[in-house]
């Protein structure tokens, strides 16, 4: 429902052979986190987040580092100091870990954020910026899900499964979704699908838009 599985895997082939021929040290991450599927850009940043001990959402060098190597990215010393630099445009030694989330995504045309952004303000049921099954209840029809059916899955259950498709490959599975976890998700998807009408088509049958 969230994203194809077709279209994940395809993805992350192609991000699996780009990592390989890039020299743009910010392409070869973004490659990197896009080769473990959509939600890749968006595990790392839950990574950052765990790490902003007092929550002002600035990282520093060492912080960096460490957020890199927990989610287990294979990138050389000077490409992460270049990197870093790049990010840190005032040279006051940290850096904005959501600006820097932004400029990982995959480049995407205005259609594509509009309708995303469509998505999440209908899932928003209570207009909260966090998508919970609360919202769901109204919006995400379980009745047809094969699980649901077969009673192997109640509709809490499939509520929480379709959250967790979401939070992929994060160790902090909290059932709650942001604006900025269901862009940097969907953001994914989106490098997946050569054609915008594709997309948007996509998405406005997943959601009814």
């Amino acid at each position: 429902m969230a994203g194809t599985a077709r279209h994940d895997r395809e993805m992350k082939e192609k991000a699996e052979r780009a990592v390989h021929t890039t020299k743009d040290p910010v392409e070869k991450l973004r490659m990197q986190c896009l080769a473990r599927g959509s939600s890749g850009i968006k595990g790392l940043g839950r990574v950052f987040k765990i790490m902003d001990d007092d929550g002002n959402r600035s990282i520093d060098m060492k912080e960096f580092k460490k957020g890199l190597h927990d989610y287990g990215v294979d990138l050389e010393n000077k490409e992460i100091q270049e990197m870093y630099k790049l990010f840190d445009r005032d040279g006051s030694g940290t850096i904005d870990f959501d600006e820097f989330l932004i400029s990982l995504r995959p480049p995407m045309s205005k259609a594509r954020k509009d309708v995303i952004l469509k998505a999440f303000r209908k899932l928003d049921k209570t207009g909260d910026g966090v998508i919970t099954i609360e919202d769901l209840k109204g919006v995400y029809n379980v009745k047809n899900h094969p699980k649901y059916l077969n009673g192997e899955m109640t509709e809490e259950q499939v509520f929480t499964k379709f959250l967790e498709s979401f939070e992929a490959g994060s160790d902090q599975i909290d059932g709650k979704v942001t604006k900025d976890e269901f862009i940097n998700y969907y953001s994914g998807v989106s490098a997946s699908i050569d054609q915008d009408a594709y997309f948007l088509l996509m998405m406005k049958n997943a959601w009814k838009l």
